[in-house]
């Protein structure tokens, strides 16, 4: 336990140090690049791939791209071969002014791992500037009595290049009374010096115009040329001092234009003309001079242009002070500027990710990089989003941000955010910049098909026409597009008709059930399923069935009755049944027709057959009484009064055939007997015939077709097999040999137990 307690701890601090060197060579790693201004468009710098060892394609592969502090493009990265062009032309005096070596830092960034990896440009210096005076004529004033090896400055030139292609040298054109000397400056620079050889004699020269060439070191050197005047005056034996040789300023960079920076002062032990000074900047540039002005009277130092310390910090001026016999006296000026919170922060976006997958683990949505131009407090940042939104913000190596999602989102629920990166600095007051991004949530095929119901219940008469309707359904489905598009369903919550094939008969199939899938069409489809019952009404379709008496008795008559019978004496009592259900069951007994209609009643509800008065000797002794069942059925009674049950007196052959010629109804009722009889025969083997049909595995017969077509377009069966189940089935029969397609009938292979009654009196 405790060696492998060990190997664990060995294992971790391993793990530690890989993770510590990863991230030391993420944020160390540097690479430097060097060009010359100028160069042309295209140009090849380097190879990316081949500088940090990667292979061909593997750039492109991990999503790498260049990024520059200024949002600018020099450089532009074929990703494919790791080649680095340049991207436009440099101008290194544009880019870094006076500052050597020019160098523009950039990154490349790498997404797939996320890798920040630092980069420089090094811009070299050509020699493409010439050395230029501000002013193309100096005027000196000398007094005659100035000795030898006396020394006057001499405005010095301006060139942009650095380095050896800068400024190197000045020279003056050939005269017997001065030479140049060249002085270092305190920041690097040189001046030129003119140095007087011998004494000046204004009665014999009272102007001289001298040549001052600078010349840089260039190959070819450049030059730049200007003319130096010199007036010999009277003697002027004091210089002007300035009180302090050296000043300090500081002033905020807000300061609006005509502010006072500060105020310089000299003095001269000269009297009249040699005593009056004039304050004039002296050494200055082009920048200080559109940046201040100086009152050339009091020496008073003025804002000339709006300050930014983002540009400049520091700005070092020498004034000059210059009597009217044409001696100077010289102050250095420093101006401070000083930062205020004017630069509000700045976000800058390098990769936006959307749409995002819903239901995806921790994704990179993001990346981007904030940068505040202030300073100190004033660019320190802080950086947040919404707190209602399943995004975090990761903080990264050179104020890189990634944002990526905290949890796997749900399309269903919102299908886009829209997020607010916020950065504030530091600074007072504090300034904030606000950058809203819009994230889409594509879909996923991750919701099922649902019905409105889980179950249906419909309802459908019997003996339908094939092709009713009997109801819909439908289905939603919570996704979008193709995982929405539903296999069964036409489109989501669209309803969808349901058809019976055949027609059905309640006595036979009262209820069904089936169940109906939906299916969507995403890459892996997703089905729901819904459960319908369908209700059969009945109709009333099945006549009464008389159970009692029953009608085929081939005694002439069924029942007997006293004639000593009291009113109310039960003859018999007609039992019936209906096929049918509910109130089309409901039976009632009515009294039809009767030889005597006085003797007998029957009860409407019970078929009870009483006699309603008792029987007389005038009453014959055979009576006939036809009972209406209703719904739609009639039985026919023949009774014969007796004078007792012991001793039935039962006609004879002779007595029947004389009641049958004085009974008008005997002969019909012969021809209908015959005729019940031929009818049940034939409805016998008709229906042995379609029992033979519905074994034979459903084949049609030649008089006997299935019905087929045209139905609706859209029929749902609910077998599965495209027809009814075989004990529902139901077939039409076409008339034969006619060649149409008249129905003839409709019914059941499966009849009723029960026979239906047509409307025929049973006897």
């Amino acid at each position: 336990m405790e060696a492998r307690l060990e190997r664990a701890a060995r294992y971790r601090q391993v793990l530690f140090l890989c993770v510590i060197l990863g991230l030391s060579w993420a944020v160390t790693e540097s690479l430097q690049y060097f060009v010359e201004e100028e160069t042309e468009r295209g140009t090849f710098v380097a190879n990316l791939a081949k500088d940090l060892g990667l292979g061909v394609g593997e750039l492109s592969d991990r999503g790498s791209r260049i990024v520059f502090d200024q949002n600018t493009g020099f450089l532009l990265l074929n990703s494919l071969t790791g080649d680095l062009l340049l991207n436009e032309n440099l101008d290194r005096e544009e880019l870094c002014g006076p500052i050597e070596p020019c160098v523009v830092p950039f990154q490349l960034l790498l997404e797939k791992p996320f890798q920040i990896i630092r980069a420089e440009l090094q811009v070299r210096d050509i020699n493409d500037h010439s050395p230029v005076f501000l002013d193309r004529e100096i005027l000196l004033k000398i007094s005659e009595s100035t000795t030898p090896g006396a020394t006057f400055l001499l405005e010095r030139a301006q060139d942009s290049d650095t380095g050896t292609n800068s400024l190197t040298n000045y020279t003056i054109s050939r005269n017997a009374y001065f030479h140049i000397n060249v002085h270092d400056g305190a920041q690097g620079d040189i001046f030129p010096e003119l140095v007087l050889d011998q004494m000046l004699d204004r009665e014999e020269m009272p102007e001289l115009s001298l040549t001052l060439t600078a010349l840089d070191g260039g190959s070819p050197p450049r030059s730049g040329t200007t003319l130096v005047r010199i007036l010999v005056g009277d003697i002027n034996d004091n210089a002007p001092e300035f009180v302090q040789s050296f000043y300090k300023a500081k002033i905020p960079e807000n300061s609006p234009v005509g502010s006072l920076v500060i105020a310089v002062s000299a003095r001269d032990l000269d009297t009249g003309s040699n005593a009056e000074m004039v304050y004039a900047f002296f050494y200055a540039t082009e920048r200080i001079l559109k940046m201040f002005q100086i009152n050339s009277t009091s020496g008073n130092l003025y804002l000339k242009a709006d300050l930014d310390y983002e540009v400049i910090q520091t700005y070092t001026l020498t004034i000059q002070a210059k009597d009217g016999g044409g001696l100077s006296g010289k102050c250095t000026v420093v101006v401070e500027v000083t930062d205020i919170n004017d630069n509000p922060p700045e976000i800058l976006m390098s990769s936006l990710n959307s749409p995002i997958a819903e239901n995806t683990p921790e994704t990179v949505v993001a990346v981007f990089r904030i940068r505040d131009r202030d300073s100190g407090n004033n660019g320190k940042m802080v950086c947040s989003i919404q707190d209602d939104i399943p995004f975090l913000l990761k903080p990264s190596v050179e104020n890189f941000y990634t944002l990526v999602t905290e949890k796997p989102l749900d399309r269903e629920w919102i299908t886009e955010y829209n997020i607010t990166i916020t950065v504030t600095d530091l600074g007072t007051p504090r300034l904030k910049t606000q950058h809203t991004i819009t994230v889409l949530v594509s879909d996923v095929n991750d919701n099922a098909p649902t019905f409105t119901q889980s179950s249906y219940t419909l309802s459908v008469p019997e003996n339908n026409s094939p092709a009713l309707h009997i109801g819909s359904v439908s289905a939603t489905d919570s996704d979008s597009g193709t995982n929405a598009q539903l296999h069964l369903l036409a489109a989501a919550a669209a309803p969808r008709p349901l058809f019976a094939l055949r027609a059905l008969d309640y006595e036979a199939l009262r209820a069904f059930e089936f169940r109906v899938r939906a299916t969507d069409r995403g890459a892996s489809p997703l089905s729901g399923q819904a459960r319908v019952r369908v209700r059969v009404l009945d109709a009333n379709d099945n006549a009464p069935f008389v159970l009692h008496p029953l009608q085929n008795a081939s005694a002439p008559c069924t029942e007997l009755l006293p004639r000593a019978a009291q009113p109310g004496y039960l003859l018999t009592k007609v039992v019936a049944v209906d096929a049918d259900a509910g109130q089309n069951a409901w039976l009632s007994f009515q009294l039809l027709q009767a030889s005597e209609p006085g003797l007998f009643s029957v009860w409407a509800h019970s078929g009870e057959v009483r006699t309603a008065r008792p029987p007389g000797e005038r009453d014959a002794p055979r009576q006939r009484l036809l009972v209406l069942v209703r719904d739609n059925g009639h039985v026919t009674l023949h009774v014969l009064l007796v004078d007792g049950f012991s001793q039935p007196h039962l006609p004879g052959p002779e007595a029947a055939a004389e009641r049958a010629q004085a009974d008008p109804l005997t002969g019909p009722l012969v021809v209908a007997l015959a005729s019940v009889s031929s009818l049940f025969l034939c409805w016998l083997l008709l229906f042995v015939a379609l029992r033979l049909c519905g074994r034979s595995g459903r084949a049609a017969l030649p008089g006997c077709p299935a019905p087929e077509g045209p139905f609706p377009g859209q029929l749902l069966d609910v077998s599965g097999a495209g027809t009814l189940a075989h004990s529902y089935q139901y077939e039409v029969c076409l008339t034969g040999g006619t060649g149409t397609s008249d129905f003839k009938f409709l019914k059941p292979i499966v009849p009723n137990l029960l026979p239906q009654s047509t409307g025929r009196n049973v006897e």
